[in-house]
């Protein structure tokens, strides 16, 4: 059984690290000490500058491109980045993409697209880091991007919600088997977070109003990249199987949740 205390990583893949939490965490695992593999889809100027970001901290930063709806040809990337960065010590899978249509109308090609993105390309991308750290035989920690919607549905988000449900369960069952190998896999799982998925990229969390999230704003990427951070450092040598919610108390609403509301009158008895 190895020892997940410890372990001491020096290099990083964070997939969809282009913006958002993705970048975000790029940027604060290279802050801890790391070299960080990027990866990007569609946009290879934010990767880029991503990248550039890293190295002005003075940790290298190697890029890629990452399709995961090219199931099978999607884990050469992850191999690729590990070669180049020398190995991969911590994982966070944070690609996705959401489609917004309900079950009724949803087809079949946007079903695919959605969980292909979210959970086929995931496993094949996760499988091949976690070959990786098993060979490498010093242990490891993998962090996976779920959502809120990994633990309750959304009206609209039948394919999406899927998707995050089945990625959770897939690392809370590697939790299990890569335990011996000193690798700990855990959710992290944000509510509403001011990226560009949510159409707010230059809007300022802390003065949006939020009155169906108990701490009343949307969260800041960063604040996601944190906990992110927490879960990849030696620190959380004890935590494995575990989603954790960035969700400003949103999970806390139970059915009272929901962006649909516009008033503060739930917070009076």
């Amino acid at each position: 059984m190895e020892d997940t205390t410890s372990f001491q990583p020096a290099t990083a893949i964070v997939t969809g690290s282009d913006s958002g939490i993705g970048r975000a965490t790029a940027v604060a695992l290279a802050k801890a000490g790391l070299d960080v593999g990027v990866t990007w889809h569609t946009d290879q100027q934010g990767a880029e500058a991503t990248a550039e970001e890293i190295r002005s901290l003075g940790r290298k930063a190697v890029v890629r491109r990452l399709d995961t709806t090219e199931v099978r040809e999607a884990a050469a990337a992850i191999d690729e980045l590990a070669k180049e960065l020398g190995s991969v010590d911590v994982y966070v899978n944070n690609a996705g993409t959401g489609d917004g249509t309900k079950f009724i109308d949803l087809d079949l090609d946007t079903w695919m697209q959605t969980l292909n993105t979210n959970l086929n390309g995931a496993f094949v991308c996760l499988q091949a880091a976690a070959r990786h750290m098993v060979k490498q035989g010093r242990g490891g920690r993998i962090v996976a991007v779920t959502s809120v919607h990994e633990l309750q549905p959304r009206v609209g988000a039948a394919a999406y919600d899927a998707s995050k449900h089945g990625l959770g369960g897939l690392i809370k069952t590697m939790a299990l088997e890569l335990a011996e190998h000193g690798i700990t896999a855990n959710n992290v799982a944000p509510g509403e977070i001011a990226t560009p998925m949510t159409g707010q990229t230059d809007e300022d969390p802390t003065q949006a109003d939020r009155p169906g999230v108990p701490l009343g704003r949307p969260g800041d990427a960063r604040e996601v990249a944190a906990v992110i951070a927490f879960l990849a450092s030696p620190a959380s040598s004890y935590v494995t199987g575990a989603t954790w919610a960035v969700d400003g108390g949103m999970l806390q609403m139970g059915p009272q949740a929901g962006s649909h509301i516009t008033g503060h009158d739930w917070r009076s008895v």
